[in-house]
């Protein structure tokens, strides 16, 4: 179980998944409908983690990576394959129970993590399932009201601006490693200055949206941290493109990206 727990990347499975409980909530979504929403995207997340380490196993083999159970031996691939495939099909049947609108949705995010995982992650199309399957978390939760509403327009854009800057700063740390087992993906070709540069437009922009966005007057609260995440967002260029700490730079843009989170949280009740 702890293998299999590790191999799904618990750590974003968690961040999303507490997103969107979040949102549903903030929203008003009556509790068995964020109950349901809330199981249907830890599987959803769930099984495009472990999807990920199958996928990956021989390139993960290749680089060393002694830190993945599959590659360890802790687990092995077929075992890993078939619980994802189980958990993507959970949370398939789990979505059609919030309407058929909400499901539509949903099957965007979990399309868009698999494909990414099957082989886009290696075109410069890589950003793309990140733009529609973050773009599509704020559609999720207001289609699955009792009376379905499309998300707002800043809502959407906000998602996928914040699915930009989740991508570039998940494969910045690792461009070295994807270049030598033939990933090349949109970062690779644009290198780590103009990818620096993409996670702080994305996050600045996502962080625009939902400040401003609504149409009312933002609090103090919203514009504080709207601040500290154009500070970190500017810090982070800088030392990135200097070739320094990029590590430690991609947890500074994981905290603006949590800070962008829990702002979209806040407006969470003019999601539609």
């Amino acid at each position: 179980m702890r293998a299999l727990l590790r191999s799904s990347h618990p750590g974003p499975t968690a961040a999303v998944t507490v997103i969107v409980l979040a949102l549903a909530w903030g929203y008003g979504l009556e509790g068995w409908r964020i109950a349901i929403l809330t199981a249907a995207i830890l599987a959803n997340q769930l099984s495009v983690g472990l999807s990920n380490d199958w996928l990956d196993a021989e390139r993960d083999r290749a680089s060393g990576r002694t830190d993945k159970p599959v590659v360890s031996g802790e687990i092995s691939a077929t075992r890993v394959a078939g619980i994802a495939l189980g958990l993507a099909a959970t949370s398939i049947v789990l979505s059609l129970l919030l309407g058929p609108l909400a499901a539509l949705a949903h099957a965007v995010f979990l399309a868009s993590g698999w494909l990414y995982n099957l082989g886009l992650k290696a075109t410069l199309f890589s950003v793309v399932p990140y733009i529609a399957g973050f773009g599509s978390l704020p559609a999720i939760v207001t289609l699955a009201a009792g009376t379905p509403q499309l998300a707002a327009p800043w809502a959407i854009a906000a998602g996928a601006l914040l699915g930009v800057a989740a991508h570039f700063s998940n494969v910045l740390p690792d461009l070295d490693d994807d270049s030598s087992t033939g990933v090349r993906g949109l970062p690779h070709a644009l290198g780590t200055r103009l990818s620096a540069t993409a996670i702080a437009v994305g996050l600045i922009g996502a962080s625009i949206a939902v400040v401003f966005g609504p149409g009312t007057a933002p609090s103090a609260l919203a514009l504080i941290g709207f601040v500290a995440i154009i500070a970190i967002a500017g810090v982070s260029v800088v030392l990135i493109a200097r070739g320094t700490l990029q590590r430690l730079l991609f947890r500074l843009t994981i905290a603006a990206a949590a800070i962008t989170a829990a702002l979209l949280v806040l407006s969470a009740p003019q999601l539609s």
